[in-house]
């Protein structure tokens, strides 16, 4: 059982989405617009929207203080659930951005805005970037708070961008308007395979990441993960002041000239699952390795190893003893790790403020738009003045083990 502050802190967070044990242990549901690329099962508007709709579990069972207003739907695929469900739930669909917003009127009558720019289908460019209009997407829903003169919280699904200067673009349109404004992965709130004591304001000596799949996808789930843990350091948060990314031998070359801990390297190796158990950690076909320097010194290292099969990150505390976790991915109930994501964006609707820190999703999107970018230009060393991104990071808990019923 989770001890009375554990369950205190998880209370206060909102992260407790199994946990509501009467219907007065709800607040009033707030509205919400919904902006998608598409609708379909298992994509992130799936496993978000549905629960507002049908519940944590797609069951009609407990669910959010959210209330699904209106939407818009980016594509139409074959296997589209959007038109079925919004029927179902009689939630009606735009065909622009603005009509979703305003529901159809000549106001924002919503309390809240979800951006969901991800699964569909569109151009990849020259640094292996989906591009995704989630540019375009926060484009319009501004364009229609600043027409109608009000604004509500938005929430913006997984990286900004992800070109660093449509990322750059949407924080600063944020900031212009006033927009509280939260952005980034499920994972750092989902359930972990070790618990870690990385205390806030703690001297970390090392950390390192393993991420897999691809570089754009999941690379940004991985640094998000790294970014948790590492922005709990003293003195954090202040930015990146270069960044590179290595292939190949230069990975392990890189590791062998003491430009990556080997003892945290080997702990996070230990507790993430792999395709093949028989492959030694160096017997990894193509290796990759961004290599990211921050503004205090502090030196960051993330793995993409195509033989890893979960997100993993591992810390050295000063005078301490090197601590590692796996970001578990569970696909059941309807993958549970989103509605403690969710939890962090109805906190914010009803709140009015920001969950943690959109600056934390800013400085991970240009992390990775820039280890991208060397990778294309042969590994070469990038400065990064652009990535001095000064931010206070919040101590938020993510989903409990046991998980609370």
């Amino acid at each position: 059982m989770l001890s009375l502050n554990r369950r205190q802190a998880l209370a206060l967070a909102g992260l407790a989405p199994f946990a509501f044990a009467r219907a007065d242990d709800k607040p009033k549901p707030k509205s919400v617009a919904a902006v998608v690329t598409i609708y379909t099962p298992k994509s992130h508007a799936d496993v978000i929207l549905t629960k507002v709709l049908q519940g944590w579990k797609h069951d009609g069972g407990a669910g959010p203080a959210l209330k699904l207003a209106a939407l818009y739907v980016d594509q139409f695929p074959k296997n589209d659930i959007a038109r079925e469900l919004c029927k179902k739930h009689d939630v009606p669909i735009f065909d622009t951005i603005e009509k979703a917003v305003t529901v159809g009127g000549n106001s924002i009558p919503v309390d809240g805005v979800l951006s969901i720019g991800e699964h569909g289908d569109y151009p990849t460019n020259k640094l292996g970037q989906k591009q995704y209009p989630r540019k375009r997407f926060f484009g319009a829903i501004t364009d229609a708070f600043d027409k109608f003169k009000k604004v509500v919280p938005v929430f913006n699904d997984k990286h900004l961008g992800p070109p660093w200067d449509e990322a750059k673009w949407m924080y600063d349109r944020a900031v212009k308007l006033k927009v509280p404004f939260m952005a980034g992965s499920s994972l750092p709130v989902t359930y972990r395979t070790h618990e870690m004591d990385v205390p806030m304001g703690g001297e970390i000596e090392a950390a390192v990441g393993i991420g897999y799949s691809g570089l754009d996808i999941y690379g940004f789930h991985a640094l998000e993960c790294y970014q948790t843990i590492v922005e709990r350091r003293k003195k954090a948060e202040t930015g990146v002041k270069s960044v590179q990314c290595l292939e190949g031998n230069a990975v392990w070359k890189a590791v062998d000239d003491g430009l990556v801990n080997k003892d945290v390297l080997n702990a996070v190796w230990e507790v993430i699952p792999k395709a093949d158990k028989t492959k030694a950690l160096r017997d990894e076909d193509k290796p990759v390795l961004f290599l990211f320097e921050y503004a205090d010194g502090f030196r960051g290292a993330q793995f993409m190893l195509p033989n890893a099969r979960l997100t993993g990150v591992g810390v050295k505390l000063k005078g301490g003893k090197v601590q590692a976790t796996g970001f578990e991915e569970r696909p059941e109930p309807h993958h549970p790790h989103f509605a403690f994501l969710l939890k962090g964006i109805e906190t914010m609707v009803h709140t009015g403020k920001p969950t943690y820190p959109v600056e934390r999703t800013l400085l991970t999107s240009g992390i990775l738009d820039r280890a991208l970018t060397s990778k294309v230009d042969g590994g070469k060393k990038l400065d990064t003045p652009e990535l001095a991104i000064a931010y206070t990071p919040v101590d938020y808990p993510h989903a409990p083990k046991p998980e609370l019923k």
